[in-house]
């Protein structure tokens, strides 16, 4: 490529104005009417400065840029005013109660915390009924009620709500939240096309359904046209951790084979390029409208457009001019946007790719390297290095596997992408030809699972920074030195030789190490962290499990490398989060028989949440209480306790609730086992007073090690081996000095998680027992 044409292809001179555009309304938006008349009267005067002092061309970009600063400063000051003065805002303030008409603008999704069965979506207001007074539409708000009610709605659907306004959960120039505990007043008809966009998504889940594993099924849909409904936690959670989240975000990648099969076609039909335009500006509206509207797919849209426009009018496309251009009109239309964070991830990345990369790529290919892989290579650490400032503002974290992870699936994206926009292009005709289609596409599904399973499973994947401007400009002068340093010949050849040792000690561990459980195991105590879960093999293919973890991943992960499909019963020992939030992703995907749980604290637990998560699953929810006795295969379950009387009295519940935990023996192959949840010393004490026989060969130890734990109960189990489940480097001191010394005294054995990582156990001739574990064996007679 010439210098020119170079030159030309990088044309920056519109990128200044969307800049200043877009600055100018983050001002507005975040601080006000005020802020923003403040910034366009100082955009003015610089720009008077400009026109009277200074001569050139760069003067003439400069001065453009700050007139599209003014003008949006004053546009920003506008629609501020006029969200803080809208009816609903002001309502807000007083939780007030509205009748509200809506458009949805986007697909109920669900919400977790406190309204696990809930589902929120953001809509355009059309009018709004407070206090006897309606107020024309006009604005923004989230609309959240139950799923029940709500999750069959389609954007653009008319729905008229009846809830509680409060004020928006960030500043973003909605102008209320309403919430709502019923279903909708009224429910009018979809637009056609967003029907027959739903018919669309749903043949194309369900060939997936039909011809893919699982997990495959579920992601498939999310890497084609964004619907992530079908995905699972555990792969929402492992795609997180590794950076690769933005695979389900659609974006230029599925636009740029969208409108390259279109103009291919236009071209083997030899139509004219104003034909193809039409065409393909056709199928990128009906694209837009399949996988909904997000910041991604409105950025990636408005440049495929763009593109288009170059081809009617004869003028070469240009990837910078038509970002900024993107940009500018995106805000314009949807001033939201400026501070959406997909929006300013997907604008970031793009912009990485087009002016960083190509940089990078030459770089490397002038040292000697294959430019298939200088491409891999520089795509990869581009994005990285312009995204993770804006990653640890958001989330106050950043991956640091998210590099080698991307570049280890860029193979197969391209393939995934082509055959999943096949197989939804067939489903609209045929689901039987979609279906055969959908076949091919296993393989490469695979190993984007598997990396970012192995990928979320490094220790230290994910690195805490403070959230905000703070972690922003700490990580931006991170990478900023990294890459500066990268420029000298020793410190690339110190970083080559870190990251084979990583490769290979990560080949060594995860192929060749004892990671993966044996089988034959009697019980397997999982590393969920600060949690929870135990699972009991019943010696038919199928299993207990015991608690769920603290999050939606780690448990299902564990279930998933001991390939748990059969669950006989799943036991929530009691209701705090570190033993329950992992429920629906255990439940998800796999035949369970019942979840039993213990009794109910009043409403300071989370027994609603394990309700609506099995429900969601169908799955029968089975009290348990002492004296219970249950058999699957080689395993005895005898429910021990609680035996504490259930606290009635409001917000005596949470005091209680470790001690409410359900206590159980198990016998299996391995001897007695003793499963005691979070139970403390006023629970312990209770079931010694019963009288019941707790000596055991295993105890899982009661609340993770806590101090809790009385000696005359560790006395009475008289455990050959104890397990505890605790989080490495937690803040709670678990398990405590005094508990360890208690079970050293006794000539207790000790496998924790947080040094042994996931424990199996498995019983031995002559009443032995061994233990397994990530990362030791051993035998105790």
């Amino acid at each position: 490529m010439s210098e020119d044409s170079e030159r030309t292809v990088l044309d920056a001179r519109v990128l200044p104005a969307a800049l200043a555009a877009w600055a100018a309304t983050v001002s507005a938006v975040l601080f006000g009417t005020a802020a923003a008349w403040i910034l366009a009267a100082t955009l003015a005067a610089s720009a008077m400065v400009v026109l009277l002092v200074f001569r050139g061309s760069w003067s003439r970009i400069v001065l453009v840029a700050l007139v599209f600063g003014i003008g949006f400063s004053v546009v920003g000051a506008w629609r501020t005013a006029e969200t803080v003065d809208h009816p609903l805002r002001i309502a807000a303030k007083e939780t007030a109660w509205a009748t509200v008409e809506v458009a949805p603008v986007e697909d109920p999704h669900a919400v977790g915390g406190a309204n696990p069965g809930h589902m929120v979506f953001r809509a355009t207001l059309r009018s709004a009924t407070i206090g006897g007074q309606t107020v024309s539409g006009g604005g923004q708000v989230t609309v959240r009620g139950p799923g029940w009610a709500f999750a069959d709605l389609l954007p653009g659907q008319s729905v008229t709500v009846r809830g509680k306004v409060g004020l928006p959960w960030r500043n973003d120039l909605t102008l209320a939240v309403i919430t709502s505990e019923g279903e909708p007043v009224k429910v009018g008809d979809p637009p056609w096309y967003q029907r027959w966009a739903a018919a669309v998504r749903d043949r194309f889940a369900a060939v997936c359904a039909a011809a893919l594993p699982e997990r495959q099924a579920g992601l498939l849909p999310g890497l084609v046209v964004g619907d992530t409904s079908g995905l699972s936690p555990q792969v929402k959670e492992n795609f997180k951790v590794a950076g690769l989240t933005h695979l389900t975000a659609v974006s230029g990648a599925n636009i740029s084979i969208l409108l390259g099969a279109v103009l291919l076609v236009v071209r083997a039909a030899a139509l004219s390029p104003k034909v193809g335009a039409v065409l393909a500006l056709t199928a990128l509206a009906a694209f837009v409208i399949i996988a909904r509207p997000s910041p991604s797919v409105l950025r990636a849209s408005v440049m495929g457009a763009i593109g288009l426009l170059s081809l009617v009018t004869g003028r070469r496309k240009q990837a910078l001019p038509a970002l900024a251009v993107a940009v500018v009109g995106l805000i314009t239309v949807m001033p939201e946007l400026a501070v959406d964070w997909g929006f300013a991830l997907s604008v970031a990345a793009t912009g990485a790719l087009v002016l960083i990369a190509p940089v990078w790529v030459g770089g490397l290919c002038r040292w000697g390297w294959p430019r298939w892989l200088a491409e891999i290579v520089a795509v990869s650490c581009a994005a990285f290095v312009v995204t993770v400032p804006l990653m640890a503002a958001m989330t106050g974290t950043f991956s640091v596997v998210t590099v080698a992870a991307n570049m280890a699936v860029a193979p197969v994206i391209g393939v995934i992408t082509v055959i999943g926009a096949l197989v939804a292009l067939c489903a609209v005709f045929s689901t039987t030809a979609a279906t055969a289609v959908a076949f091919a596409v296993r393989a490469p599904m695979w190993w984007l699972l598997e990396v970012s399973e192995r990928s979320a499973a490094v220790p230290g994947a994910t690195v805490s920074v403070p959230s905000g401007a703070t972690g922003a400009a700490v990580t931006a002068g991170v990478v900023l030195a990294a890459v500066a340093l990268l420029r000298f010949r020793i410190a690339r050849r110190a970083v080559a030789g870190i990251v084979a040792c990583a490769i290979l000690t990560f080949l060594v561990h995860h192929v060749f190490g004892r990671d993966r459980i044996p089988s034959g195991w009697a019980l397997v105590m999982c590393d969920v962290g600060q949690g929870d879960g135990v699972v009991l093999a019943a010696g038919d293919g199928r299993v207990v499990v015991v608690d769920a973890g603290p999050d939606p991943a780690s448990m299902d992960r564990c279930l998933g490398r001991l390939g748990v499909r059969d669950i006989a019963l799943v036991v929530i020992s009691h209701f705090h989060a570190d033993h329950i939030a992992g429920l629906a992703a255990v439940l998800h995907g796999r035949s369970v028989g019942a979840v039993g749980v213990g009794p109910m604290l009043l409403p300071e637990n989370g027994f609603n949440e394990v309700m609506a998560a099995a429900q969601a699953y169908g799955v029968p929810v089975l009290g348990l209480e002492a004296g219970n006795r249950f058999s699957f295969g080689t395993v005895q379950l005898d429910v021990l306790g609680p035996l504490l009387p259930v606290p009635r009295l409001p917000g005596s519940g949470e005091a209680r609730a470790n001690d409410q935990s359900v206590v159980m023996m198990a016998r299996t192959p391995a001897g007695r086992i003793l499963l005691t949840g979070d139970s403390e010393t006023a629970g312990e004490e209770a079931i010694l007073r019963s009288g019941i026989d707790v000596r055991a060969d295993v105890l899982k130890l009661p609340h993770h090690g806590s101090r809790t734990t009385s000696t005359a109960f560790l006395r009475a189990v008289n455990p050959r081996l104890t397990l505890i489940s605790c989080g490495r480097g937690n803040t709670f001191g678990h398990p405590h000095p005094e508990i360890l010394e208690d079970l050293t005294t006794l000539g207790s054995a000790v496998s924790r998680t947080d040094l042994d990582g996931t424990v199996a156990v498995y019983g031995q001739a002559g009443g032995s027992v061994s233990v397994v574990s990530t990362g030791r064996g051993n035998v105790f007679g």
